[in-house]
Order: C-alpha cells, then structure tokens, then sequence
C-alpha cells in the first residue's frame, strides 16, 4: 500500500496538485502494479524560509544515502 508524502514549497495550486497526486498514482500502479485503491498521496507544504530546517536537514541531507533522485542544490549556499 504505498503512501506518498510530496513536501513542497507553498503556493501551487489545487489543481497543480491534484494533477500531481493522478500523475503519482498513475506511476505507482504501472510500475508497482498496484490497484488505484490502495495508492495515497499527501502534500505537506512548507514555507520558503522553513524549508531548510523543516525538509533539508532532516529528510535530505540526513537521508542521502535513501535518495533515488538527489537535489543539485544546496541551501547553505545561497
């Protein structure tokens, strides 16, 4: 039953994120072969000057070795 948890900066739409959320499902269940039932999507936005202590540190930086797709930016770095 995969959840996906997309974190993001605020201000997309709610149409930008639904089309987001069909998008990711649509990938879950072709590649995982999963049902669409048993497919969840969340998006938790973030402030832009949040987003290096709320999502970097913890869930980028302290997770590298976890990414499958790693970011080409550094926030420490501005």
């Amino acid at each position: 039953m995969p959840h996906v948890i997309v974190k993001l900066i605020t201000g997309r739409s709610e149409e930008q994120k639904r089309q987001l959320a069909a998008e990711i499902t649509k990938s879950v269940m072709s590649i995982l072969n999963h049902k669409e039932g048993s497919v969840s999507v969340a998006f938790e936005e973030v402030e832009r000057p949040e987003w290096t202590e709320k999502v970097y540190i913890p869930d980028i930086q302290n997770k590298w070795d976890t990414l499958y797709k790693k970011p080409e930016y550094d926030p420490f770095k501005v």
